[in-house]
């Protein structure tokens, strides 16, 4: 056997590989999203008679607070009392203009009362990062029975907010989380999100979150409905002030207390587009890729590479395969079933595009660019953990990170 043979039998093997591990991943997803539960339908139950505050944690959201608070001061009325704040963490665009704009357009007779409140400067000598101070001083002025945290990258269905609260009464959570639809605006998303939103599908152990005889505790930060006691039990925001993924962080702890978990699929009524371009979609996935899988640098890292083998390498394999084939004397059939193996392993990409479509509703669009995708992520996973351990450029939305890392 002379070396092109073995290079040849090698790309073989990459392909079918690739191949099996999209199998993999296509049929843990049915496996997943097939038992996994759901936000229920809203019925006619009468309004609840309780009171609700919603807080929208926000830090240079000028792009997106418009449309999030739109969506919130819209919303169906979910209960008897209920109120809307927007906390800015000293933005330096014009996210509080815009939000003061949108409540005097938007709010009305039949919306809740809204208000812009101001976090303040963070304390010296403390570690605060993310939203977790903006969180904390919301909730000194909070005396609602129930505390609804979204992101401003958010937008809600008109029945959201009423369909979680119902459920999340009726099945007695003090922490009600759901699992938004990602969706895409750039490139960038185009050929990232999908890829991530399968991995976090079938990597996210939505039924043992669930179950209150599992320890493992997970839950999505855009749309998090506390009961406000249970919240102010566990600390809150405020005894995780240097927490970088405080959303896993209060699920944890709300578990650990004692206290009821519920984490559903909330992808008809959630929408996150996380991201406005490649920047921007680098430093996000770079900051949460290492601390998602547990601080492992096997994992990341791990993880990066099975990502490269399953979608990119087949991109690179067909092309290199029909090449060779045409040029071999002697090989022609050996490349040509290397071929016909990377080819089945891009159209099982395509099967699990074709999955999402049909269960997320997420548009073909730029599938074909996964390749590239998968080459992206394969960068992240080690640009994570090198950023994660030395706090170099570890960064959210232009801020350091570093002094959580230390802490």
């Amino acid at each position: 056997m002379n070396l092109l043979q073995i290079v040849a039998l090698v790309a073989g093997v990459t392909a079918l590989a690739a191949g099996i591990g999209l199998s993999i991943l296509l049929l843990g997803l049915q496996r997943v999203f097939a038992s996994a539960p759901t936000l229920w339908q809203q019925n006619d139950e009468p309004i609840t008679d309780t009171s609700l505050t919603v807080v929208i944690p926000a830090f240079n959201e000028a792009n997106n607070i418009e449309g999030c608070l739109t969506h919130v001061l819209m919303s169906d009325k979910p209960c008897s009392q209920w109120e809307v704040f927007v906390v800015d963490d000293q933005s330096s665009d014009n996210t509080v203009k815009i939000a003061e704009q949108t409540i005097g357009i938007v709010a009305g007779a039949d919306q809740p009362s809204a208000a812009v409140l101001q976090a303040g400067p963070r304390p010296k000598g403390e570690r605060w990062v993310g939203k977790n101070w903006g969180c904390s001083q919301a909730m000194e002025q909070i005396r609602s029975e129930w505390v609804l945290f979204i992101d401003a990258d958010v937008t809600l269905a008109p029945d959201a907010i009423r369909r979680a609260l119902q459920q999340s009464i009726n099945e007695k959570a003090d922490l009600f989380s759901l699992a938004p639809r990602l969706t895409c605006g750039c490139l960038a998303e185009w050929m990232v999100q999908p890829i991530m939103a399968s991995l976090l599908g079938l990597g996210f152990p939505i039924l043992e979150a669930n179950d209150p005889a599992s320890t493992v505790a997970f839950a999505a930060g855009p749309f998090m409905l506390f009961r406000r006691d249970s919240y102010n039990t566990i600390g809150g925001h405020r005894a995780l002030a240097g927490e970088v993924v405080e959303d896993l962080a209060l699920a944890r702890r709300i578990k650990e207390g004692g206290f009821r978990l519920r984490y559903v699929l909330g992808i008809d009524a959630v929408n996150l587009q996380m991201y406005a371009n490649l920047e921007a979609l680098w430093e996000g996935w770079s900051k949460n890729w290492f601390l998602g899988l547990d601080r492992s640098i096997s994992k990341s890292l791990g993880a990066g590479g099975v990502v490269l083998l399953m979608f990119t390498l087949p991109w690179l394999l067909l092309p290199t395969s029909l090449t060779m084939a045409f040029l071999s004397n002697q090989d022609q059939i050996l490349w040509l079933c290397d071929a016909g193996l990377a080819f089945i392993a891009i159209l099982m990409q395509l099967g699990v595009r074709l999955w999402t479509r049909t269960r997320f509703s997420v548009p073909l669009r730029h599938w074909w660019l996964m390749g590239i995708g998968g080459v992206i992520i394969g960068l992240i996973a080690p640009t994570s953990v090198w950023k994660s351990l030395t706090g170099r450029g570890w960064t959210w939305k232009g801020r350091s990170l570093a002094e959580a890392h230390e802490l």
